[in-house]
């Protein structure tokens, strides 16, 4: 091999070297995808469950009470779901109002969450301490909705209207709130899906449905007989709440 031939192989080789030496290293990245899941509020009433409707008479298993619903609406707020990984996704602004006579807003539809699997449901009954003496709000906490005591800093987190023929004037109207002291019925509630986790995807929209009973209003209170109206915070609207907000509880998760 000649003198020049050597010479020429070494060349080729050290600029081969430089070259792969010089060569970036090509990553690869995984754009982030996200998803969209719903909840969806199921109310039923009694000991037997039977589906919540309006302008039906609804006989309460332990008062005896017959009830006629006019209205039934309350407060949810702060709802988040945790990854399997320990983080959170919270929505913004969350309040919401459930009216039980308004079929679209029985489903809330939360949307842009980053896909993996999500293990617990968090949200709040009610309307937190610092949004009851934030002045004007908008939205669902607008003093619009009817659900804010002009006279009392403050919003009604559940409105129970309608008649009873046992109740004074046939009437009975329970506006529950209260968000301090012994008298705070907001409650913070959760559930971990029945051990199931949901699975949030682009190509995927898990429904979760939450499940209440409305008579449990009276589990622990007395007939409208005795006590047809509630218009503060107080006793009687805390042991009310309470055992409503007791009642919430996982249906299913469908996806």
């Amino acid at each position: 091999m000649t003198k020049n031939i050597k010479y020429g192989i070494l060349i080729l080789s050290a600029l081969v070297f430089m070259f792969s030496s010089c060569k970036k290293t090509e990553t690869t990245t995984t754009t982030p995808t996200y998803g969209n899941f719903s909840l969806t509020f199921k109310h039923v009433y009694g000991m037997t469950e039977i589906p919540f409707k309006f302008d039906t008479l609804l006989v309460h298993p332990m008062t005896g009470d017959s009830l006629t619903f006019t209205k039934f609406r309350y407060y949810v707020s702060n709802i988040k779901i945790k990854k399997d990984d320990g983080s959170w996704w919270n929505e913004s602004n969350s309040y919401h109002i459930v009216d039980a006579s308004v079929a679209s807003s029985l489903t809330i539809n939360f949307s842009n969450i980053p896909s993996g699997n999500y293990t617990d449901l968090e949200y709040t009954l009610g309307v937190d301490s610092l949004h009851n003496v934030s002045g004007a709000q908008d939205g669902a906490l607008s003093v619009t909705e009817g659900m804010f005591w002009n006279w009392n800093s403050g919003y009604i987190m559940l409105k129970a209207e309608g008649t009873a023929p046992n109740a004074s004037g046939n009437v009975f109207q329970f506006h529950l709130g209260g968000f301090s002291g012994t008298n705070n019925i907001v409650t913070v509630k959760s559930t971990n899906f029945s051990g199931t986790s949901m699975v949030i995807a682009s190509d995927k929209t898990p429904q979760v449905q939450l499940k209440a009973n409305v008579a449990k209003l009276w589990h622990s209170s007395p007939s409208v007989s005795i006590t047809n109206i509630i218009h503060m915070p107080g006793t009687g609207a805390k042991t009310m709440a309470d055992d409503f907000y007791g009642s919430f509880a996982f249906d299913s998760l469908n996806q």
